[in-house]
């Protein structure tokens, strides 16, 4: 269930943890970080709706008929645009402050810091980062998605996915996340409707 394979040779999983309402009614969800089974922190910021939307962006980039497709072949590096680059470009800025982007575009980032929050520490975040090496007579351009953690004692893991991996897990994340009576299933289908707190 939601089990990541870290480079240091550990397990993460992220569970979801659905938030309620006053009337006790899931209405989105908080990630629980387990690191080889033991507890490793909290993330908070109701982040359901941002992964449901960032799932369906996803499926749209690894698309054959996607603009990604036309610069990434490989399935497998085809990722969205990072919600910096988007915004830039629709004001029209991203073409002029391209040399000044950060090197690691950012999916998501997520800590734990609303008053609401269970009592706990930690980070989860997702960048974009791309690698060049030289196989077989040419260079070979890649990209991959990093996703570190970082728990309570400060200690940080790191896991690299490709969109496919990325996806699979945002996917199977999502499916608990409805399971346990949060779903997104109106934004991973592209229709945008209010939730109430109640």
């Amino acid at each position: 269930m939601n089990g990541l394979r870290c480079l240091d040779g550990s397990s993460l999983l992220i569970v979801p943890v659905p938030s309620l309402d006053r009337r006790g009614t899931p209405y989105e969800i908080t990630l629980e970080l387990v690191r080889d089974g033991g507890r490793f922190g909290v993330v908070g910021e109701r982040c359901g709706h941002a992964l449901a939307a960032l799932s369906r962006l996803l499926t749209a980039a690894r698309s054959d008929d996607s603009p990604q497709a036309n610069a990434w072949p490989d399935t497998d590096d085809r990722f969205p645009d990072p919600p910096l680059d988007r915004a830039l470009r629709a004001t029209g800025c991203g073409h002029d402050l391209g040399a000044h982007l950060p090197r690691e575009r950012e999916l998501f980032a997520f800590r734990c810091r609303d008053r609401g929050d269970l009592a706990s520490t930690g980070e989860l975040r997702c960048t974009l980062r791309t690698s060049c090496c030289w196989a077989g007579g040419q260079w070979r351009i890649a990209r991959r998605a990093v996703l570190e953690a970082w728990g309570a004692s400060g200690r940080g893991v790191r896991a690299v996915l490709t969109s496919g991996e990325l996806s699979d897990f945002l996917a199977e994340l999502l499916q608990e996340a409805e399971r346990l009576g949060a779903g997104y299933r109106d934004l991973i289908d592209g229709v945008v409707t209010r939730r109430s707190r109640g």
